[in-house]
């Protein structure tokens, strides 16, 4: 890989980790918004993202229609991630202890490391497998924390519900992998028709609180642009363009992250579960980024025609 190919991997890393700060403001807002209802807050939110890209397209003079012309593929890849793994997740939530759910649904990353052999030109080595597996273990210890789990586990539909959001957010991070030439604008409209979808799962399985104050809605708009908005679309700019094993190692940061932030405000406690989940989320991130960091000798002598993304 050439020095220049290699920064803009770089760079397409660093973006994609964007969406990583992004999420961890998640927990956050969504506290902030009250006692609105998840389906309807994602509605909300995913209307928001789509406003803002259409917002955008028109700023430009770029043509709406233009940037929502994609094959029947490319949306049931981005529809099928965005609303699939909220839909899934939300269920998981109403049907098992949430920190159980929580946990479960986290594998996605560990998952997009695994599945990352299974791209052209990726080979899985054991420095992306061990950081994936420390950031892991982190993010076990931040979400278990002092639970008492002597009466053991017991299965419910929601732990199937989780362990289908891992596999649904893994599976579109490397879809969309193998989807690169399809541009990131593409996520205005993923977030659109998420939009719609999650108002109709609103319409069937919840009542309407809308936000009770003006700190509540700037919460939501909050949510809209950021953690919802902005974030799918540095994440899909990674997943397409950097090194996506570094990107789901790294996406363990997120569940640490918000914990820091919720500390900072007064919400959480700060505790030494906090300080190891720390080494073990950042020191897994830097070693499954060791290509970036420290590329090998073999980087730039690859055999020409074989696939370096």
């Amino acid at each position: 890989m050439t020095d220049s190919a290699l920064a803009g991997r770089r760079r397409a890393t660093l973006i994609g980790f964007v969406a990583v700060l992004l999420w961890s403001l998640l927990a956050l807002f969504t506290i902030a918004t009250g006692r609105v209802p998840p389906f309807q807050l994602a509605a909300m939110t995913f209307g928001i993202a789509f406003l803002a890209a259409v917002g955008k397209w028109l700023l430009r003079g770029e043509s709406i229609r233009g940037h929502l012309a994609h094959p029947p593929l490319v949306w049931a890849v981005g529809v099928g991630g965005l609303f699939g793994y909220h839909f899934f997740y939300f269920l998981a939530l109403r049907q098992a202890p949430a920190v159980e759910a929580s946990l479960i649904a986290y594998l996605w990353p560990l998952l997009i490391v695994l599945f990352s052999v299974l791209l052209p030109g990726e080979r899985l080595r054991w420095w992306h497998l061990t950081g994936a597996a420390t950031g892991l273990a982190g993010a076990a210890l931040l979400v278990l924390g002092n639970q008492d789990f002597a009466a053991g586990i017991r299965l419910a539909p929601g732990h199937f519900a989780a362990l289908a959001c891992a596999f649904i957010w893994s599976g579109y991070s490397i879809l969309s992998r193998r989807l690169r030439d399809v541009p990131t604008d593409a996520v205005g409209g993923f977030c659109g028709v998420t939009a719609l979808l999650a108002l109709l799962a609103h319409l069937a399985f919840e009542n309407t609180v809308w936000p009770a104050d003006a700190g509540q809605w700037l919460a939501v708009a909050g949510l809209g642009l950021g953690p919802v908005g902005m974030a799918f679309f540095c994440w899909d700019h990674g997943v397409k363009h950097g090194h996506i094993q570094a990107l789901g190692a790294s996406a363990y940061a997120a569940p640490l992250l918000s914990t820091l932030v919720l500390v900072l405000f007064g919400i959480a406690p700060a505790t030494w579960i906090v300080a190891l989940a720390c080494l073990l989320i950042t020191g897994g991130s830097v070693l499954a980024s060791k290509d970036l960091i420290r590329p090998g000798p073999s980087s730039g002598t690859r055999a020409r025609g074989q696939s370096t993304v």
